[in-house]
């Protein structure tokens, strides 16, 4: 009797060892990104700030649940096909868990189905354009960056008067597209005028500048090009002298680097994601004091997404104690609210966006910085943007 109970444990234990080995490996995330490409310095940040925020989020460990996290690294280099074999590879060859990315959102598009042909999560961090969280998602498809809508609502805050005639300039992509849709659905009270697209990579905008004068010059009343541009400098259109036009400028936020151009255009008003001066609360106070120690630079826009990322995969994965079972997440991230350096951010359950803070700011000159300084004006809550649920869910 002893021996067959002994060996009844014996067999236990054994049937038992397979799932606490199972649980005992490393939880592995794959991040694909723009390494190189033209959006490399969106994809930068974006890494930084997820392995900060890991770090963060861990108090140092990088574990969760008693498993060590494990970041794969992939480059799309902004290549739709080449992202999408590599998350296929991230989750066929290397057994990923987890995957976070694209940088682009041509490449996010092409991403979608093979997550759900694998039937693993994709946390879509930056790209931006509404169809990806609209009518190409699928259930395993979350995002903590910002949709188009949300930049279009948080920017039509800022430029939609009366008696205002505007003229949008925006790459021929899905991100521009997109961009443009969102915010021309968001005007109440200003009069959109044109839409000018131009392709991703251009230099010269002496073009499509001069079809936007033509289009604006003689109207009566508050004229404005609305820039909606990834990468570049669409600012060389200031070249043309818009003022003798009566013809101004007004954009979203955007990296440091671009904002320097901002300079230029003391008073534009417009709407950022994210600005290290803006949120005020403890992730965002020590995302910067980290940024500063390490880099001796502030954080920028997409450092703050992928610390968000970091954030939100942490949350869940605490609550699921390490447990990396697919379904299991969607139904813990599936209306979860997690902290991130722009304060609280919630998955929508119906299309899991997230929904988040955005910043009407106006740009001050100030020599102390490089860049045109993008001055708070107000917070632009989650409850005020009506962001439309864009899915067939």
């Amino acid at each position: 009797m002893i021996r067959r109970n002994a060996l009844t444990l014996a067999a236990l234990a054994c049937l038992a060892a397979p799932l606490a080995f199972a649980q005992g490996k490393d939880i592995k995330i794959a991040h694909i990104y723009s390494k190189t490409g033209p959006l490399e310095a969106y994809g930068k940040q974006t890494q930084v700030g997820l392995m900060m925020g890991l770090n963060y989020a861990t108090e140092g460990s990088m574990q969760v649940g008693g498993r060590k996290i494990v970041v794969i690294e992939k480059d799309d280099q902004g290549k739709p096909d080449l992202g999408k074999n590599l998350l296929a590879a991230a989750y066929g060859d290397d057994k990923v868990d987890i995957a976070v990315g694209p940088t682009a959102s041509p490449v996010a598009l092409a991403m979608l189905p093979v997550a759900e042909e694998y039937k693993k999560i994709l946390l879509v961090e930056p790209a931006v354009a509404d169809s990806i969280t609209g009518e190409k998602w699928n259930k395993y498809i979350f995002r903590t960056g910002r949709n188009s809508s949300q930049d279009a609502i948080a920017n039509a805050v800022a430029v939609d008067k009366e008696g205002t005639s505007i003229v949008t300039m925006a790459q021929d992509s899905a991100f521009g597209r997109d961009g443009v849709k969102a915010f021309k659905e968001a005007l109440h009270k200003a009069k959109l005028v044109h839409e000018e697209y131009l392709p991703p990579a251009t230099t010269d905008f002496t073009a499509g500048g001069q079809r936007m004068i033509d289009k604006l010059k003689a109207l009566p009343g508050r004229k404005i090009i609305f820039i909606i541009w990834a990468g570049g400098n669409p600012f060389k259109i200031a070249d043309m002298d818009l003022k003798r036009h009566g013809i101004e400028i007004a954009t979203g936020g955007n990296i440091l680097p671009a904002m320097v151009a901002y300079k230029q255009f003391p008073g534009m008003e417009g709407a950022a994601y994210y600005y290290f001066g803006m949120p005020k609360n403890p992730v965002n106070d020590a995302m910067v004091s980290m940024h500063y120690t390490q880099f001796k630079s502030p954080p920028d826009f997409f450092t703050a997404g992928g610390f968000s990322a970091a954030m939100a995969l942490v949350t869940a994965l605490k609550k699921t104690n390490g447990d990396t079972n697919t379904n299991k997440l969607i139904a813990t991230m599936e209306g979860m609210s997690f902290d991130t350096p722009k304060g609280k951010m919630t998955f929508r359950a119906e299309d899991h966006q997230a929904m988040q803070s955005m910043y009407h700011f106006k740009i001050k000159v100030d020599p102390a910085f490089a860049w045109g300084v993008p001055e708070l004006v107000r917070e632009i809550k989650p409850s005020e943007m009506k962001v439309p649920v864009r899915n067939q869910r």
